[in-house]
């Protein structure tokens, strides 16, 4: 059996994920229902998103070992943020309308990886983004993503 490459090798490596996330917040920074969102991030946040999304596909570890991040510090940069559909909406299409001006992979099987990861994550986001306390604990483990489904429903904890 051939080796199945991860979504991180199949994506281009770190350096297509850092090339993503540039493309992508400055298309945030031009757009008014985003940029309040955004408009107080850190200089280097492109880079530790790219770390995140690549650790997250199958990359190395640099969000959790390198950047000192983890899945629980994650969700709490999204905690009061009062995020709501259009936002969402508006975050995956800007994020997926980069995927193609930068030349990531079209092909059926990558995207539909792909956008399973970010429809899943940007809910998440969501719904974290009307609370205050960070539901997850901060032994949870980097979320992992493949090339199939998430395994399950999802049921909030209480």
């Amino acid at each position: 059996m051939s080796h199945i490459p991860t979504l991180y090798e199949w994506a281009g490596g770190q350096e297509a994920l850092e090339r993503l996330t540039k493309v992508f917040y400055g298309k945030v920074f031009q757009d008014d229902l985003l940029y309040p969102v955004f408009k107080n991030m850190s200089g280097d946040h492109t880079k530790h998103v790219a770390h995140f999304i690549a650790e997250v596909f199958g990359g190395p570890k640099l969000y959790s070992e390198g950047d000192g991040g983890s899945h629980h510090f994650m969700i709490s940069k999204h905690l009061g943020k009062m995020l709501d559909e259009d936002k969402r909406k508006r975050w995956v299409g800007l994020l997926l309308e980069s995927c193609d001006e930068i030349g990531l992979p079209s092909d059926p099987e990558f995207r539909s990886a792909l956008v399973g990861y970010l429809e899943w994550g940007s809910r998440i986001a969501v719904i974290n983004s009307v609370i205050t306390e960070n539901p997850m604990s901060k032994e949870e483990p980097m979320p992992k993503w493949g090339w199939g489904e998430t395994g399950g429903p999802y049921i909030p904890k209480d």
